[in-house]
């Protein structure tokens, strides 16, 4: 039996951080070009056995360094080609009630909460400009809205790769 507590003390620092090896860089990297690559695949283009990368992969999302996979969709292409972000500053008491309507209306893809006099940051995506103020309205009950229209993305959503892995 192979000890496993060696292996797994790798994933974690003392102060609680991820520690990822130089494989676990190349796995991640791999991975961010080609999400749905097979085990196997990735196996080779990392040069380990199927079964090492399997157990690496399912190590590195038990810790939440993989946190999922997710389907990426271009809005535009369906039906939705206008998209704004959309800061939102809370009147008093309004905060809680912000975050959960962001989380019901389907037009918002993206919230953060930020730091700063705005306390939430959203990306909303509609299918014309004037689709944006019925959404806006709707925030407008909890606070003041101030909005920008993203008019080109030349750095789309990409993973954060660890700097080992450049």
């Amino acid at each position: 039996m192979v000890d496993d507590s060696k292996t797994k003390s790798s994933f974690r620092l003392q102060n609680g951080s991820t520690s990822l090896d130089e494989v676990n860089c190349r796995i991640l990297s791999v991975l961010a070009d080609e999400p749905r690559l097979s085990t196997s695949a990735l196996a080779r283009k990392v040069a380990m056995s199927t079964p090492a990368v399997r157990e690496r992969v399912k190590r590195l999302e038990e810790v939440g360094v993989i946190r999922g996979y997710h389907l990426d969709i271009d809005p535009a292409a369906i039906g939705l080609p206008v998209a704004a972000w959309v800061r939102v500053r809370p009147g008093p008491g309004q905060l809680p009630k912000i975050a959960k309507l962001a989380e019901a209306v389907p037009q918002v893809s993206e919230c953060h909460r930020i730091s700063g006099e705005d306390c939430f940051l959203l990306k909303v995506h509609v299918p014309r400009i004037e689709d944006l103020e019925g959404v806006l309205d709707r925030f407008l009950l909890y606070g003041q809205t101030t909005s920008s229209l993203i008019v080109s993305s030349p750095v789309l959503p990409r993973p954060v790769l660890p700097a080992a892995a450049e």
